[in-house]
């Protein structure tokens, strides 16, 4: 199995988690950059393919519950299409977050973190399960 990175992306942060060559997934970091400063995100992203070695990714995609777009997603697209603009081999996957950060709230509550460990990890641990959703889907599709 390809090495894969999961991306959380918001506003001011950014969870990364990558995944190794059996699948398993591992949270990398919360990366804080400074309101809407994307570019800075972005370079970011690169540095962490390099680091890795992989082209694919699995961004977040955040719907509202209906599954209609909010402009979040808008952001997301943007920062999809401006990574892609950066580097044209990368391979970008779209997927559905709507309950990722519900569940890692869920496995923070369970790993009985406390108010300041729960803010500086939920963003990576959301984004082991947007990366875990959909190497899991990927893996159904087979």
């Amino acid at each position: 199995m390809n090495k894969v990175i999961g991306l959380d992306l918001g506003t001011r942060t950014l969870g990364i988690a990558k995944s190794d060559v059996l699948g398993f997934v591992h949270g990398v970091e919360t990366f804080r950059f400074p309101p809407n400063q994307y570019i800075i995100a972005r370079q970011h992203v690169l540095d962490v393919v390099k680091e890795i070695g992989t082209k694919e990714i699995a961004l977040g995609y955040p719907l509202h519950l209906s599954g209609e777009q909010s402009e979040m997603s808008e952001n997301v697209i943007r920062f999809r299409d401006d990574l892609l603009a950066m580097d044209s081999t990368l391979d970008i996957h779209l997927v559905d977050e709507r309950l990722s950060s519900v569940t890692a709230n869920q496995s923070i509550s369970q790993r009985g973190m406390n108010h300041d460990q729960r803010r500086q990890n939920v963003d990576k641990i959301a984004a082991c399960v947007i990366l875990d959703t959909y190497i899991r889907t990927k893996e159904n599709k087979r």
